[in-house]
């Protein structure tokens, strides 16, 4: 029985990684370069989304990512999907893989999620899916294989945080938290990729549009190593749901990445798991105050629980650039 339990398992781990048929790899030096894009709230038609663009097209092609993850508000009018569909194609056009999350706007212009994540599914190299009878329209996880491509050495990990608070009847007002049944869905594959691994935890990621409540207790503490800007209130869930606790027990997540906050493009440690906002990327279809859109740039190494990260502006500044942990050891 508890052969079969871990087998199913791993076929459940495996069956959300084969979108186009694509294997994420460690190149040959060892290296792993993912570009984050946050918040791009594009308009359709409309020239102030242009510098949106032009950010994706001037970072992707300065960094020469091997994966490209956007975290929520990527359409900020209707007509929804083919303004979705149009920014997935712009993606696509660079051949590199990618994936998505969903923010809390996305869903606001006569549209769902799921439509929206129906409408790309065929769009090359896009490897966004969702775990089937788990909450959320993008909760996913990619093995990033050896670079020899034989073995999984590391995961990237995609979780819906869906938009307002369910509980606002309640009396719970504000945005919405991570569902258990989300939580048990990670612990569940962690866990089979540790199996896997001999009982040890892969180094892994985490993306997600919502900053979960942690983020704002690493920032208001004063022995908290933090690099980058704070401008605006952390706009996470009044409720803590145990994400993070989760991610403690596991072991395996090395660092959080989300956006949502457009002023906020800080990293900081806490409890030895890097807390880090992406760049706001968009225009002036909504409020930001950072001087200049950008993007977060995450690298990791095979075999190395190392995150080598940096902010890279539109007009090829370079901001932040710092090694977790090194430069991260709390006061």
């Amino acid at each position: 029985m508890k052969l079969m339990t871990m087998a199913l398992l791993l076929l459940v781990a495996g069956t959300l990684n084969a979108q186009h048929n694509i294997k994420l790899r460690f190149k040959g030096d060892g290296s792993f370069k993912i570009v984050q894009f946050t918040d791009t709230h594009i308009v359709w038609n409309d020239s102030r989304s242009d510098v949106a663009y032009q950010c994706i097209d001037q970072v992707v092609k300065t960094e020469k990512p091997d994966f490209i993850m956007i975290t929520g508000d990527i359409i900020y009018s209707e007509p929804a999907i083919d303004n979705f569909k149009k920014v997935m194609n712009y993606v696509s056009q660079y051949k590199i893989p990618f994936a998505f999350v969903f923010g809390n706007h996305d869903h606001q212009f006569n549209v769902t999620d799921s439509a929206l994540l129906e409408s790309v599914k065929n769009v090359p190299f896009n490897m966004t899916v969702t775990a089937k009878g788990v909450s959320g329209d993008c909760n996913f996880d990619l093995p990033i294989y050896a670079s020899d491509g034989k073995k999984t050495e590391a995961v990237i990990y995609g979780i819906d945080s869906h938009n307002d608070s369910r509980l606002e009847k309640a009396g719970v007002k504000g945005y919405d938290y991570i569902y258990r049944d989300q939580i048990d869905w990670y612990v569940r594959t962690s866990k089979a990729y540790t199996s896997k691994n001999g009982g040890k935890p892969l180094p892994s990621l985490a993306f997600f549009h919502i900053p979960i409540p942690e983020y704002a207790e690493a920032a208001l503490d004063q022995n908290a190593s933090l690099y980058g800007s704070r401008r605006e209130w952390m706009c996470s869930p009044k409720l803590n749901s145990g994400l993070f606790c989760a991610m403690k027990e596991q072991g395996d997540i090395m660092g959080t990445f989300c956006g949502h906050d457009h002023d906020d493009d800080y990293a900081v440690n806490w409890y030895g798991i890097l807390l880090a906002y992406g760049r706001f990327s968009g225009g002036n279809t909504e409020y930001n105050h950072l001087k200049g859109n950008g993007a977060r740039v995450i690298e990791i190494k095979q075999g190395e629980r190392t995150i080598h990260t940096w902010i890279r502006l539109r007009n090829g500044e370079i901001q932040q650039n710092t090694e977790f942990p090194k430069d991260y050891v709390n006061k």
